[in-house]
């Protein structure tokens, strides 16, 4: 059956996983065509409220191919259940025997988004950026603040949360980070003043307008990972003279390019992978005025990096 790991025995490897680079060539191999992902698998329910997102595929040449399976229900909170559950199954790419189930809760899915993150805020926001507004009081929110301060010099974060109550819990969550953490009240003066921006919500109506967003502002928006969701006005990446996707395949479908594609105010030409940025092939933001836009909506091979990563720290154990 392979390795069997529940969240509880997985935790602890979290601290010794360095995945940044590997995750990065993950991105690279995808963008040169070196990695089979077919189409995100999507069940949305209405009654009790909840989402469940299958993703699967493989790198080329690699050891193994990934299944994983995560979920949302947001009314679990009311039951004394954590809200994300799901898995993450690996296969030996050669036999196809099961070499690991990772009973992860959805954490790991977490955790490589926020990576994901923080790598594309690190690549495209301006050099000098020494502050970010992060946008969301879930547990996604308070990762990308730990990710980004691992990667950048960052010396203080805005919070802004539509639950006030909400957003001072992850203040107080954040308050290791030794950083200066401070909470917005008006979203669009905190916009306006910042040039990194992290968005982290699910919500389905816009809540970024184009105004607000100023020249030297770069917008990380990894909230918007169905069809539905929508954080970001559809005119600010008409506005933005760089647009990265993780996968531009997925992105057209799904998350902020789709919205601005289907309202016809960006072309397909336009877009740049974030894995050519990280090999080089193409250029990110060239002027410290540009506006740029990173819209992640979460690839397979993410999945694929981060539990290889686990099964590793597993067997050195």
């Amino acid at each position: 059956m392979g390795t069997l790991l529940t969240w509880p025995q997985i935790e602890p490897l979290i601290k010794e996983l360095n995945v940044h680079e590997a995750m990065k060539n993950a991105f690279i191999q995808y963008s040169l065509g070196h990695a089979e992902i077919p189409p995100v698998g999507e069940l949305i329910m209405d009654d009790p409220e909840g989402e469940v997102h299958i993703k699967y595929g493989y790198l080329k040449g690699g050891k193994h191919y990934v299944i994983k399976i995560a979920s949302g229900f947001p009314g679990n909170e009311q039951l004394g259940i954590i809200p994300g559950q799901g898995m993450m199954l690996l296969f030996n790419l050669a036999t196809g025997e099961p070499d690991a189930i990772l009973i992860d809760d959805a954490n790991l899915t977490i955790i490589r988004t926020a990576i994901a993150g923080a790598l594309a805020s690190q690549a495209l926001a301006n050099k000098d950026t020494a502050e970010a507004l992060i946008i969301g009081t879930g547990v996604q929110a308070r990762y990308q603040a730990k990710y980004l301060c691992e990667l950048m010099s960052i010396k203080k974060i805005k919070l802004w949360g539509r639950d006030h109550k909400k957003t001072q819990m992850v203040k107080k969550d954040l308050t290791d980070l030794n950083i200066e953490i401070t909470i917005e009240d008006h979203l669009d003066h905190a916009v306006r003043s910042s040039r990194l921006i992290i968005t982290t919500t699910s919500a389905k109506k816009a809540i970024i307008q184009s105004d607000w967003v100023m020249p030297g502002t770069h917008i990380t928006a990894v909230g918007s990972d169905t069809p539905e969701k929508c954080e970001l006005d559809f005119n600010i990446l008409a506005k933005a003279e760089v647009i990265i996707a993780d996968s531009i395949e997925q992105n057209l479908i799904r998350g902020e390019i789709h919205q601005a594609i289907k309202n016809k105010v960006i072309d397909k030409s336009e877009l740049i992978e974030i894995g050519e940025i990280f090999n080089q092939t193409r250029d990110g933001r060239t002027s410290s005025e540009q506006i740029s836009i990173a819209d992640l909506t979460g690839v397979a091979i993410q999945d694929l990096v981060i539990a290889e990563a686990v099964l590793n720290a597993h067997n050195k154990n």
